[in-house]
């Protein structure tokens, strides 16, 4: 195994992920940090001990997506150099790193190939003043309801799918925690509040399609998703995604289409669906 370049996440403050209070690689760009809690200096004992994932080795890749087992969202990220002991197709531990360089965070979306700093602030549409209903929205509902037929509860399986197909798992796992933490359990606290608890149980599949809608779209480079036929070059949610950055979240009881609007979710629009699926 030779020395090279690799990428390396750490905390937001420079601090390992591992502990938190061990290596701060900003404070020591142009240095070389050691593992901690190496046993012996020669290679080969060395090696025969060292296992990734443990205490006993420095985690780098050279892919920076790879990086994700082990850190999560927000991170800083470094480019470092040296030789690793241990390696698989996507980690690779070793005995010291010599930290060369931070990337700056206005390049992590394209360093990542994904949305990274919209994850870090990711969408809520109760905080956007809804725009009036329209044709323009009711014409984007109908659209999301006809991709909502077709596709239904899995929508879900389509986006996480795609993206892992993509990314590695971690970085799937990582950008759903930062979504999920910021804006899941209010939005669906607020939209079961603004409907009849009768139909909460029909309403959640609709809202949670509308959330895997938008974490699809933190994802533009992915132009081919699973079990959707989109025109060609388009995100099949789209319609959806416009709606909930207008500030209207759509919730669907198999009978009645809503659009819920504002900190609460409140019912600003509903529809029966046999009425919206006709010609205006």
């Amino acid at each position: 195994m030779r020395n090279g370049k690799y990428f390396k996440l750490a905390r937001p403050d420079g601090w390992d992920f591992f502990t938190g209070s061990t290596i701060n690689y900003r404070e020591n760009i142009g240095k070389t940090v050691k593992c901690p809690n190496r046993q012996n200096e020669n290679v080969d004992i060395w090696r025969s001990h060292a296992e990734l994932c443990t205490s006993l080795v420095l985690h780098a890749s050279k892919n920076p997506n790879d990086c994700f087992a082990g850190a999560k969202i927000p991170c800083s990220v470094y480019i470092v150099y040296g030789k690793p002991v241990i390696n698989t197709k996507e980690k690779c531990g070793f005995k010291e790193l010599k930290v060369l360089e931070e990337i700056p965070e206005v390049m992590l979306d394209r360093l990542f190939g994904w949305k990274y700093t919209e994850v870090c602030n990711p969408l809520d549409p109760r905080k956007i003043t809804a725009s009036a209903i329209t044709n323009v929205q009711i014409d984007l509902l109908r659209n999301w309801d006809s991709v909502w037929a077709s596709v239904q509860d899995s929508v879900w399986a389509s986006v996480w799918d795609s993206v892992q197909d993509s990314v590695w798992a971690s970085v799937w796992a990582s950008v759903w925690d930062s979504v999920r933490d910021s804006v899941r359990d209010s939005v669906w606290a607020s939209v079961q509040d603004s409907v009849r608890d009768s139909v909460w149980a029909s309403v959640w599949a609709s809202v949670w399609a509308s959330e895997a809608a938008y974490t699809g779209s933190l994802f533009p480079k992915i132009k081919k998703w699973k079990y959707v036929k989109p025109a060609e070059g388009t995100y099949p949610y789209q319609s959806c995604l416009e709606l909930l950055r207008q500030g209207l979240i759509p919730s669907y009881d198999r009978k009645t289409w809503r659009l819920h609007a504002g900190p609460d979710c409140t019912v600003v629009f509903e529809i029966d669906v046999e009425k919206l699926r006709e010609a205006i």
